[in-house]
């Protein structure tokens, strides 16, 4: 199915999807939660393919929060082991899928030869012109969004900026994502609805769909599903409805 199929043509923009249920999937097949995190890496490469051939332009993934860490150490390593070889080994198919990588998130709280992977793999894909996939690494809304205020009290301290003069334009600049547009639909999968600290500024107008599917049983089918459920609510933003 391509971006033509779609009723109204009604495609958003920019997807963000909170990757849910790797540990469930696994534990369903008595297998250690790394199956589960491996077979939920082969579901980000099909949504990739699958985003970029209905014309999604922007495809944001919560690949680890910054409370991830809390997890037992085995899968933190796993987890990282497996980001590792990703950005090793993928970026073939990135380029082969005209995709732009780039990373949001705390790269201090990452090690060293994780952050040059992604630096890497950032500047082997800048001149890609399909779809720009942003993945979230140790990423928290809450974190991102007291490191915008930070850089703005910096520059009034410089006295290049009045207190007066900070508003949502200024705070949304300071902001990691301040030259990718907003999501139009967050996708939860495995059933859970709430947002986990995720894009809460960049949220405040996106569409909530809630999924039942296990992240690594995520298809292109499901996305088609959250598309199709995008494509019949009404936007507002705040104004009269029709």
């Amino acid at each position: 199915m391509d971006a033509g199929e779609f009723a109204n043509g009604g495609v958003p923009q920019h997807v963000a999807i909170i990757m849910d249920g790797n540990g469930r999937w696994a534990s369903a097949r008595g297998l250690k939660r790394g199956a589960g995190h491996r077979q939920g890496a082969e579901a980000v490469k099909r949504t990739i393919e699958a985003a970029a051939s209905r014309g999604i332009r922007y495809l944001t993934l919560f690949s680890f929060s910054s409370e991830n860490w809390k997890r037992p150490e085995d899968e933190v390593l796993d987890l990282m082991g497996l980001l590792r070889f990703y950005l090793a080994h993928e970026v073939d198919f990135l380029r082969q899928h005209d995709v732009r990588f780039r990373s949001i998130g705390d790269r201090c709280g990452l090690s060293a030869d994780i952050v040059a992977l992604i630096e890497k793999t950032e500047r082997s894909t800048a001149l890609n012109r399909g779809l720009t996939l942003i993945v979230a690494l140790n990423y928290g809304a809450r974190a991102e969004i007291a490191a915008a205020a930070r850089r703005l009290a910096e520059r009034v301290e410089r006295g290049e900026l009045r207190a007066g003069e900070i508003d949502e334009a200024q705070l949304g600049h300071a902001l990691e994502t301040r030259d990718i547009p907003d999501p139009d639909m967050i996708i939860r999968t495995s059933g859970e609805q709430r947002i986990s600290n995720f894009l809460l500024w960049q949220a405040a107008y996106a569409e909530f769909v809630f999924v039942d599917t296990l992240w690594p049983d995520f298809s292109a089918r499901d996305l088609d599903h959250a598309i199709h459920e995008f494509g019949r609510r009404e936007r507002r933003f705040g104004a009269v409805g029709r």
